[in-house]
């Protein structure tokens, strides 16, 4: 017999400086998953718009803002474009690997790496190896992390140049956080790759989303998202089919290398 349902706690962070839009504040209801039945909230909660970070569900709650919009790429429907074809056919060669959420040094370095890059100024630039621990394996749920190798000539493990930590839930794959090498001279588009390889292992496996986390129109950050078609959104009606056509401009400049 399975353990009784608990309703969960909710609790509302202080306000904080939004890390997205200048001159903004941010505020996230979130409660803790623990338990026999984390999955199964996860799950629910993710289709109401929350994501997971460690052991807590989470999602905006601003009090004036409401620019954060759960979007999620129907994986069955997905058809890649012409510039992501090409991508995927230049990183077709990778091996893809579904490990368990552990964390390792190879990993970390290559955080490391990729945070100096593109984001050398954000909320996550002074992660240190037991943060990034913390991140990979505090997970009550079903979570992977999905390494992404070089081929190596002699049938070892190549060279790491993509991750992405990844939950599975009841009705698609929801992508928790992906990095990778960003100044590879023979891989670019690897951020487009991670990507488009999760739509296509999901509609492999028979789940109908993935999971991008929020999209906000006029960052350019969250642009690249508005290039996985179709796009739904949650909305206060629930999910509908979504086309933010003035966030392909912006991801058309800031194009996911």
């Amino acid at each position: 017999m399975s353990a009784p349902f608990r309703f969960p706690r909710f609790f509302v962070t202080s306000p904080a400086p939004c890390p997205y839009l200048e001159g903004r504040t941010e505020r996230k209801v979130f409660t803790e998953l623990s338990g026999n039945n984390a999955n199964e909230l996860n799950d629910a909660l993710g289709r109401i718009g929350f994501r997971r970070s460690q052991s807590v569900a989470y999602r905006p709650s601003c009090a004036d803002c409401s620019a954060c919009v759960s979007v999620r790429v129907c994986a069955a429907e997905f058809r890649p474009s012409q510039s992501q074809k090409r991508t995927m056919r230049r990183n077709g060669d990778l091996v893809v690997t579904a490990c368990k959420p552990w964390a390792t040094e190879e990993q970390y370095a290559l955080l490391r790496a990729y945070l100096l890059s593109r984001h050398p100024s954000g909320g996550m630039a002074d992660m240190d190896e037991q943060d990034f621990a913390d991140m990979v394996e505090q997970t009550p749920v079903d979570s992977y992390m999905i390494e992404y190798r070089e081929p190596a000539a002699d049938g070892g493990r190549g060279r790491l140049v993509g991750c992405c930590l990844t939950d599975r839930q009841g009705d698609g794959l929801s992508m928790i956080y992906s990095f990778f090498d960003a100044h590879h001279p023979l891989r670019e588009g690897l951020g487009t790759f991670i990507i488009a390889d999760h739509v296509r292992r999901a509609a492999k496996a028979g789940l109908p989303y993935v999971y991008l986390g929020y999209w906000i129109e006029g960052s350019a950050r969250m642009a690249y998202k508005a290039r996985f078609r179709p796009l739904e959104k949650l909305g206060p009606d629930g999910w509908s089919r979504f086309e933010p056509v003035a966030s392909d401009r912006i991801a058309a400049m800031f194009e996911l290398a």
